[in-house]
């Protein structure tokens, strides 16, 4: 009788360990930034998303220098300065304003079709999100500003004394304007939640700052119970820092009152807007 011995018995039998595979960790918070910012500048390749933001404050531009240009010929009016010279640095400030605005209402936008909670389900910090689109609708600001100049100057005419250092530096006051209320508009999105909610409280506050400032006629020449309104509105301070730059006469401090409170509105508001942002669901 021949007996055979498996080999395969005697050796000892290997288990099947589980592979986990490693888990994503994301990318650094920098890297976010940069993706999500170049996110939202890539409005920049469709003219319909772009022109009309373009567009809008010039054709506002064209009818109030035309309706109001005989304001300069009252007393109260700046002597050897032209409408348009003294209209354009109130127009970049408004313009930012707007901009300020639109930052709140495309996030609460992207809070209704879902955006938000995909960019949740991923490894991205809250902050990241905001921080793009604050950045990425600045630059744009900053391109609509720098249009409007250009057209400024090739078809009104503008051409302050303060030369072409004058004038980018009155849009660097606005910019930084709409930087800072883009953070104010993206806190308030949070709450509302709703374009059509936000949009008309944003437009509410912008007319009222606006026409009760010294964007159209010098404070001098408004009513007295106006011109005391006009006097603390901080369009109006705003507004004083652009025509100082453009007008080459800055005053340090009138210069540096308006970026400081632009500061200290971007420290207060931003965290609460990222803080308010991790609790939508």
């Amino acid at each position: 009788m021949t007996i055979t011995t498996s080999r395969s018995a005697d050796r000892p039998t290997r288990e099947a360990v589980p592979v986990t595979p490693p888990r994503f960790a994301g990318t650094g918070v920098l890297k976010q930034i940069q993706v999500l910012s170049g996110r939202s500048l890539r409005a920049l390749r469709e003219p319909a998303l772009v022109l009309p933001g373009v567009l809008e404050p010039i054709l506002m531009l064209t009818v109030f220098s035309q309706v109001f240009k005989s304001v300069s010929q009252t007393s109260a009016f700046p002597a050897g300065v032209s409408y348009i010279d003294y209209l354009l640095p109130a127009f970049l400030v408004t313009g930012s304003i707007s901009a300020g605005l639109k930052s709140g209402v495309a996030l609460t936008t992207e809070l209704n079709n879902g955006i938000i909670a995909r960019f949740k389900a991923m490894p991205i910090h809250t902050a990241s999100i905001l921080i793009g689109r604050s950045i990425a609708d600045t630059v744009l600001n900053t391109v609509n500003m720098l249009v409007m100049l250009v057209a400024a100057a090739l078809v009104f005419g503008f051409g302050p004394a303060g030369g072409v250092f004058g004038a980018l530096g009155a849009v660097l006051v606005a910019v930084v304007l709409g930087w800072s209320l883009g953070w104010v508009f993206m806190a308030l999105s949070a709450w509302l939640r709703r374009p059509e909610a936000l949009q008309p409280i944003g437009g509410i506050i912008n007319m009222v700052l606006l026409f009760a400032s010294n964007a159209f006629v010098p404070a001098e020449g408004l009513p007295g119970w106006l011109k005391g309104f006009a006097e603390v509105n901080p369009m109006s301070h705003a507004i004083t820092a652009a025509r100082d730059l453009a007008f080459g006469e800055p005053r340090l401090s009138t210069v540096l009152a308006p970026l400081g409170i632009c500061l200290v509105v971007v420290l207060l508001t931003a965290p609460l807007a990222i803080r308010s942002f991790r609790k939508v669901s």
